[in-house]
């Protein structure tokens, strides 16, 4: 299979070395030479040390290099029978670029966006022949994340969707299938787990250590909100969320946070620079306070609210699920799925935690989704 691969940032080559590591013919077309060397460059020192780390035996990473193309010129994609866009996060600039694309390649070809949050349906609508467009969203690093959310636009029709699952699973993919709403399934349900956890920090309930510690030793996660924020990056994760928050019509659930949207503001975005939430040029002593009482009201109460959202888009039929449990333990690693996991504490002990929240702050952020309320009522559970 010919794969066409347009954009050579972070997720364009993660995404195209999954490809090519798969055996398949993939180009690479970025319209910027600079960044189009650089992310050649990135990838092949990356392919490099796999190999030196015996990742890859000669033979596989020769394989890899041969499937590899990387082209100054965006007609090279037009042999392309899969075509995945992840340029930057701007809906004009990739319409436009779809509305090229199309006059390119082939009529069979299936023309995917690796869009997190943006509207696939509106991305579909600048393209004539739209039944075959589609959300094909990637985690990073592609060649090691297994999760790929297939987002179907109100325009695309069946035989597009059965083919990209098709296509995905066969590469050994996890494929989830989600309504085009505003963060999918992932980017919608984990929004808490760092909206609460700063609301906690803000409030002086607990320090960012702290909360990390909890989430870590009594929640069983594999990183603590602050250190995952500081590693995707402060400016990515304030903007994921402003912008589930502005298409949710400024719903209070996805109001983002001043605290970090001054170290946004600071340039204080993380590990690529040095410092975030922590500071990675002078690591002190991390001052935790382990106070297992205190950490499990922290957990409680971070879970809570994100059994609230994995509820809610089960509820409306985001999702199923199964595909919603599915995508938050192989999207970002959660230690079990949230449904699952309100079985087993209790979907009664879930709702009589936001209940309380709710009452205490009179906020809509805490109010519960109606499922659980009649679960509750019903004494019923998810599975």
């Amino acid at each position: 299979m010919n794969i066409g691969i347009i954009g050579s940032g972070t997720m364009g080559i993660s995404i195209a070395h999954f490809m090519a590591q798969k055996n398949h013919s993939t180009t690479i077309f970025d319209s910027s030479k600079i960044s189009l060397k650089q992310g050649k460059k990135k990838l092949l020192t990356l392919l490099s040390k796999l190999k030196e780390k015996e990742k890859y035996t000669e033979k596989e990473y020769s394989n890899i290099l041969e499937n590899l193309n990387f082209a100054e010129d965006i007609k090279k994609i037009k042999k392309s029978d899969l075509l995945i866009e992840a340029i930057i996060e701007d809906s004009e600039v990739k319409k436009k670029l779809f509305t090229e694309v199309e006059k390119i390649v082939s009529k069979k070809c299936i023309i995917a966006t690796n869009t997190s949050s943006l509207s696939i349906t509106s991305l579909a609508s600048s393209v004539n022949e739209n039944g075959r467009f589609i959300g094909m969203h990637f985690f990073n690093p592609a060649n090691l994340m297994p999760l790929v959310e297939i987002i179907p636009a109100i325009q695309t029709n069946n035989k597009t969707v059965e083919e990209s699952k098709k296509i995905l699973q066969e590469m050994g993919k996890t494929v989830v299938t989600t309504k085009d709403t505003p963060g999918f399934i992932v980017n919608r349900v984990a929004r808490p787990f760092y909206g609460e956890a700063i609301r906690i920090f803000e409030e002086g309930l607990a320090n960012f250590e702290t909360i990390d510690w909890a989430m870590k030793e009594i929640g069983g996660f594999r990183m603590g909100p602050f250190e995952l924020m500081d590693f995707i990056g402060n400016d990515i994760n304030y903007t994921v969320t402003k912008t589930v928050f502005e298409e949710f019509y400024f719903d209070q659930r996805y109001k983002p946070s001043f605290t970090q949207k001054r170290l946004m503001e600071a340039g204080y975005l993380g590990k690529k620079t040095g410092r975030g939430f922590y500071n990675y040029i002078d690591e002190s002593e991390k001052n935790i306070s382990k106070n297992r009482e205190l950490g499990k009201n922290i957990v409680l109460r971070i879970l809570a609210m994100l059994v609230n959202e994995a509820a809610d888009a089960y509820y409306l039929n985001i999702a199923s699920k199964k595909d919603i449990d599915l995508a938050m333990t192989k999207g970002v690693n959660y230690p079990k799925g949230l449904l699952k996991w309100a079985d087993e504490i209790g979907v009664d002990t879930i709702f009589k935690i936001l209940e309380t929240l709710y009452d205490k702050y009179c906020e809509d952020r805490y109010r519960p989704s109606p499922i659980l309320r009649k679960m509750t009522k019903e004494n019923i559970k998810f599975y």
